[in-house]
């Protein structure tokens, strides 16, 4: 358990550092003289870029365990930072957030199979991934103020300097403080089955269209992550822009916050949440009765219900086996979506609302979802 508390007091240091980029990322690009269009480029190479991190983490982490990469992953990000305080040209800011993508996209797979191996119950899996939900809100709800703030009082360069430092003290004290947490004899038993037999018969597969929501899930948060900061043409409105995004951090803590909604089944919470956050995403694109901050923070619900939950349903769907690889496909698919959306966003908003494309894409998910087929669990399956 002291391991958890480590692990979950690093992350919101981590999550803090990365979500406090997110108003600043935007304008610092248009400061460098960017078009909206480069923007989206970059945004979506920075995503497509965790395609290899989160292959290699899906059998690295499984073989090497957790630790290595998460240190790994921190320290170079907070390199990468420091490097982007000096960038004077769009090229290479691409260039830096590219390979920031790719450091970073081991961080995520190897946090979730950390914590999924700290207990075989289902219920307790299910509270460690809410605690990581949680913890990853706890810091989203202050990062995008704090990041404008601190934009807005010292200047780009030094705010990037300071948030590369912090992650590279964080990946120090990870080092020292983190511990794998060790292949019980039933994981081994199971890892060497699975070896043993072929790949259908030793472990449940997960159904390829339950990762069609990821896909939609981040295609639509890209949107928003590039949207949102285009509103911002002074420093008085970069702060405002903060205070949006941390809007949508709140509702996504009062939802985390609502315990007995663990009770509901994670397929469920998954589903109604999906569809919750896709007419949230039409009510920005309507531009409805509703004012902005309100719709936001019914989006941030959404998110609160389904991201534990979709963690949940796929430890449900993967039988207890090779969270390193469940993962990382579920980190892949985030990527794609990531990639998509603030591409196709920034090409298409002089035609469209890029949100009413978000909402096309989660409804198109959420009408997908009930169509997986689920296997009956084996009652003497193993559980890595």
């Amino acid at each position: 358990m002291r391991t958890a508390v480590w692990l979950y007091l690093f992350l919101f240091v981590a999550f803090f550092d990365l979500h406090a980029q997110y108003p600043i990322l935007t304008p610092f690009a248009l400061s460098l003289g960017a078009a909206p269009s480069f923007i989206g480029l970059m945004m979506g190479l920075y995503s497509i870029t965790h395609l290899p991190g989160n292959i290699i983490a899906g059998y690295g982490v499984d073989r090497l365990g957790s630790r290595i990469f998460i240190v790994i992953s921190l320290g170079a990000a907070g390199v990468i930072l420091v490097f982007q305080a000096s960038v004077t040209d769009p090229w290479q800011l691409l260039i830096l957030r590219s390979i920031s993508g790719f450091v970073l996209a081991f961080l995520s797979p190897a946090c979730m199979t950390l914590l999924a191996r700290m207990s075989q119950d289902r219920v307790k899996q299910g509270k460690l991934m809410a605690g990581n939900g949680l913890i990853h809100t706890l810091a989203s709800v202050v990062s995008p103020a704090a990041g404008a703030y601190l934009v807005a009082q010292i200047g780009f360069t030094t705010a990037f300097l300071f948030l590369g430092w912090l992650l590279i003290i964080t990946a120090c004290c990870a080092l020292f403080f983190i511990r794998d947490i060790p292949l019980s004899k039933a994981d081994q038993e199971a890892l060497r089955a699975s070896k043993a037999v072929t790949k259908a018969a030793s472990s449940p597969s997960v159904p390829w269209i339950v990762y069609l929501l990821p896909i939609a899930t981040s295609c639509a948060q890209g949107i928003l992550s590039f949207e949102l900061p285009l509103l911002a043409t002074s420093h008085d409105t970069l702060l405002t822009t903060g205070l949006l995004f941390s809007v949508v951090s709140i509702g996504a803590l009062l939802t985390l916050s609502m315990l007995f909604l663990n009770r509901m089944s994670a397929y469920l919470r998954t589903l109604w949440g999906s569809l919750l956050l896709a007419l949230a995403y039409f009510g920005i694109a309507a531009g409805g009765p509703l004012p902005l901050y309100l719709l936001l923070l019914i989006l941030g619900m959404a998110k609160g219900i389904i991201f534990p939950a979709l963690t949940t349903f796929l430890i449900e769907l993967s039988g207890g086996q090779r969270y390193g690889r469940t993962f990382s496909i579920l980190s892949i698919a985030f990527s794609v979506g990531a990639f998509i959306g603030p591409m196709a966003a920034g090409h298409i908003r002089d035609f469209i609302s890029p949100y009413f494309l978000a909402f096309l894409f989660l409804m198109a998910a959420v009408a997908i979802l009930p169509f997986y087929s689920l296997r009956p669990p084996k009652t003497n399956a193993h559980f890595s």
